[in-house]
């Protein structure tokens, strides 16, 4: 008899059976949350396929009725890179004819303006991350979308009645531009659209970093950013978002005389928060972040980020102010119907400016992100793709032209047993949004 069926056959005995046979199904089901089980994956080289419209982001999607539509780019004032339009909309029959639409078929949605400094509204520049669909419209035209929001201190400067806003100083670390230029801060907010993507209206900013928790010089030399939340990806999951997040602020308030980088890494990496479904017509203020145990810190505080997708100092981990520091950002995050499991994509800063040339892949087997720690319980990331000399931003799976995909309408946020690899690659000379590769799982 094996060692498995000879140690049922004991607890069926025994008085205790209910609860030892529990605890036994926790222990040997419970090996692929732990890590000590996970899929197996491949990449497959594929014709390539390159992007004709400007990406800086995830890849937001939707299928509106039997239409496939996607929403990249970026919209807002930037008075770094100037000011920008390329927020668009792309329409076809499945991804793959979207995909590969000409640049005549992107179109510019209708946006909220900017607002004036000191009033309440949109300041800085959006980028669509991941849209919602909300359930209950039958046209599938109500979409909420989670956006990142990046601003300086000329353009969101420090209101100490709100306490929103950037103190304008000297130590004000560099950005990416030259020494000259000012590091953004980024938030996340949410818009919503009821004519499924073609205009849309500012509902507000769900997270963010307040002024003392920007690291400034002389400590931060990274050319990333001053602190702040963003870079996110949203996946429903009961009756709530749950937004997965770059977090780079200091974990407390920055103060100089008393800095500590390995106080600020264990601070940083990727976080979650989750704001309730119902509150997403009006959300400010009601998304909650992660305090070790549960969702209850406020939005504009700060929580613990997931523990299994930090780098440790000894591999080369480090804080996001430091040009040495090491940590995973940029989540992609969807649900596998083949897998019965989250799958999350993510880059990994290595160097200044956000180099680094690995792309990383995490599993989460708990589908009810709600009860306990479930939200919490990633893989360590594994190396799922690499290209030297090039740096790697927005890694994505995407939907294929298969009769399953389109009849499932799968996106970026479910998919199935193969799914269409997607990444930003940058180099000099050479700068796109492609695919040459399937991605393959097997259980």
């Amino acid at each position: 008899m094996s060692p498995i069926k000879s140690f049922i056959r004991q607890v069926l005995i025994n008085k205790w059976a209910k609860a030892s046979l529990s605890f036994f199904l926790v222990f040997f089901l419970g090996f692929n949350s732990m890590g000590l089980s996970q899929p197996s994956f491949k990449l497959l080289p594929a014709p390539k396929i390159k992007f004709n419209s400007f990406v800086d982001c995830n890849m937001a999607e939707v299928w509106v009725g039997d239409t496939f539509r996607i929403f990249p780019g970026k919209y807002g004032e930037d008075p770094l890179w100037g000011n920008a339009k390329d927020l668009k909309y792309s329409d076809g029959a499945n991804a793959n004819i979207v995909f590969q639409n000409s640049s005549e078929k992107f179109i510019n949605p209708t946006m909220p303006p900017n607002v004036p400094i000191g009033q309440k509204g949109l300041h800085g520049a959006v980028w669509f991350e991941t849209v919602y669909q909300d359930k209950k419209d039958a046209s599938g035209k109500t979409l909420y979308a989670l956006y990142h929001n990046e601003n300086y201190p000329i353009t969101l400067p420090y209101d100490p009645k709100t306490k929103e806003g950037y103190t304008n100083s000297k130590l004000w670390p560099q950005g990416l531009t030259g020494p000259e230029s000012p590091a953004a801060v980024c938030r996340i907010g949410i818009m919503k659209s009821v004519d499924g993507g073609k205009s849309w209206t500012n509902n507000g900013i769900i997270l963010e970093d307040l002024d003392t928790r920007m690291i400034l010089k002389p400590h931060n030399t990274s050319n990333t950013f001053a602190g702040g939340v963003g870079d996110p990806s949203a996946m429903a999951s009961g009756d709530y978002l749950y937004i997965f997040y770059g977090e780079y602020g200091y974990p407390g308030v920055y103060n100089p005389s008393t800095y500590s980088p390995i106080t600020e890494a264990a601070g940083q990496c990727i976080s979650i928060a989750r704001i309730a479904l119902k509150d997403l017509d009006n959300p400010v203020g009601k998304a909650k972040r992660w305090d070790g145990k549960s969702f209850s810190i406020a939005h504009n505080s700060f929580g613990k980020p997931v523990s299994s997708l930090q780098i440790p100092l000894a591999e080369k981990g480090g804080p996001a102010s430091s040009p040495t520091g090491g940590f995973h950002w940029g989540p992609s995050v969807s649900w596998n119907a083949y897998l019965n499991c989250w799958v999350m994509l993510m880059g990994k800063v290595e160097g200044k400016s956000w180099i680094g040339d690995k792309i990383y892949i995490s599993f989460n087997y708990h589908k009810n992100l709600g009860e306990g720690t479930n939200s919490q319980d990633w893989s360590k990331p594994q190396l799922l793709f690499q290209k030297p000399g090039y740096i790697l931003w927005y890694p994505s799976l995407q939907p294929l032209d298969t009769e399953e995909d389109i009849r499932e309408k799968y996106t970026s946020t479910k998919l199935g047993k193969r799914a269409r690899f997607f990444v930003k690659r940058i180099k000099p000379g050479d700068d796109e949004y492609a695919s040459e590769h399937i991605i393959e799982f097997e259980k």
